[in-house]
């Protein structure tokens, strides 16, 4: 057990009174990470699913190296670099529909921030004042800043003791039945006038639990979304990016959301990056001769050319290498592989979608217990609340994911008799 004040680092998501210390790690390669002990282990969960070309891929090494030798970092306020010009210009060209405007943060949580001042500073530069909140969804989550965690799932979510701190938002059920759909369209019409935008994980709610939803269900949000006037702001800060299936969620839905966040896989899990981009009418809304309705926002290290171009060499792979098809062939395996423990006592839920295998137990289970037997199989699993859930690099080796199958298959049935 750590003593007070004897160690300087604070971790994340941990009570350091009594965690366990952390293991070091010292390499990677592939889907394995090395530890300073001598273990190897296959990473289920590619680093808060950031990996998703696995971990050192000479192409992404070599377009940092090549950067990092030039100009790692240059202010971006008055300045501009061909890494960032080049890399907004791509996302245009990548993402649905008329998502044209790339606004560059540093993380995920800022990206939905800016995504929030967006959404309300729109309405303020059309004249109209009292659109302060968000409709966000039960079950959500957005990131750990103040408008991202007032967006979070106000119950079960992480946040909910910074209850009376956070600007309170609306909440409603996602759309799953026809009375859902209702209630929701209701709440919009009850509340339209105060809103701002409605926010949504597409297809799956990450940090919620891995709750998945079909595309109809996202298909619902957007038109009720449109048919109250109100901007849809889309987090695939998790999904985006191959991960569900689609380069991007939206895509399964024919959803083309007014802003978009982007970030974890943006730069194929080497650098801090993340992006928010809006569609032309969105930015319309900024474009004037004031000066106050510019969009007020601009972090320090906002398009870094480092991460830039680890991100261009990241969608380099995209179109070079068939990662869609290498999506599609994981989630046949997670299918297959994780399909024995469905109706098990005590397993709840079994389910997957794209490169997203999850296992949802009947009750919560001990977390601290689940890791080391993980650990002891070699595998590098995080299960959180009710769940184990894998989400490997998409090019990740059969063998490497049968081990993570059988690990989870092995520590399930021990877990539930």
């Amino acid at each position: 057990m750590t003593v007070l004040g004897t160690h300087p680092l604070w971790r994340p998501y941990t009570q350091m009174k009594i965690a366990s210390p952390p293991l070091e790690a010292v390499a990677t390669r592939g889907s394995r990470i090395t530890l300073a002990d001598g273990r190897e282990l296959i990473d289920g969960i590619a680093s808060w699913w950031t990996a998703v070309h696995g971990y050192n891929h000479p192409h992404i090494a070599a377009a940092m190296a090549d950067q990092l030798a030039r100009m790692p970092h240059v202010m971006f306020g008055g300045l501009t670099h061909a890494p960032a010009e080049r890399l907004g210009r791509r996302l245009a060209a990548l993402l649905p529909g008329d998502l044209n405007h790339v606004f560059f943060t540093d993380s995920g949580s800022v990206a939905v921030e800016v995504a929030l001042k967006m959404a309300v500073q729109l309405w303020l530069n059309r004249g109209e004042t009292g659109r302060t909140r968000v409709l966000a969804f039960r079950g959500g989550y957005h990131g750990d800043t103040m408008g991202a965690m007032s967006a979070c799932d106000p119950e079960e979510g992480m946040h909910r003791r910074f209850g009376a701190y956070m600007p309170t938002q609306l909440f409603c059920d996602l759309p799953r039945d026809a009375e859902a759909a209702a209630a929701l369209d209701a709440v919009l019409a009850r509340h339209r006038h105060e809103l701002a935008a409605v926010i949504v994980e597409p297809l799956v709610q990450g940090a919620g639990g891995m709750l998945m939803h079909p595309p109809e269900v996202l298909a619902t949000v957007a038109r009720l979304a449109r048919r109250h006037g109100l901007p849809l702001i889309a987090d695939e800060i998790f999904t985006g990016f191959a991960r569900t299936g689609a380069m991007f969620a939206c895509e399964q839905a024919g959803v083309v959301p007014d802003i978009l966040c982007l970030s974890k896989a943006l730069t194929g899990g080497t650098l801090a990056l993340a992006a928010t981009v809006a569609t032309t009418e969105i930015f319309s809304a900024f474009w004037s001769d004031d000066p106050a309705a510019a969009l007020m926002h601009g972090p320090t290290f906002m398009a870094n050319p480092l991460a830039c171009a680890a991100a261009n060499a990241s969608l380099d792979l995209f179109e070079a290498e068939p990662r869609l098809a290498q999506c599609a062939g994981i989630a046949a395996r997670l299918t297959e592989g994780l399909a024995s423990l469905k109706g098990r006592p005590g397993v709840a839920d079994i389910r997957v979608l794209g490169a997203v295998g999850t296992v949802e137990f009947a009750g919560t289970p001990d977390l601290a217990d689940l890791k080391r037997r993980f650990l002891d199989r070699g595998v590098w699993v995080r299960p959180f609340g009710r769940i184990v859930y894998l989400t490997p690099a998409l090019t990740i080796a059969p063998a490497d994911l049968d081990s993570l199958i059988d690990a989870v298959q092995a520590v399930v049935r021990e877990t539930t008799g």
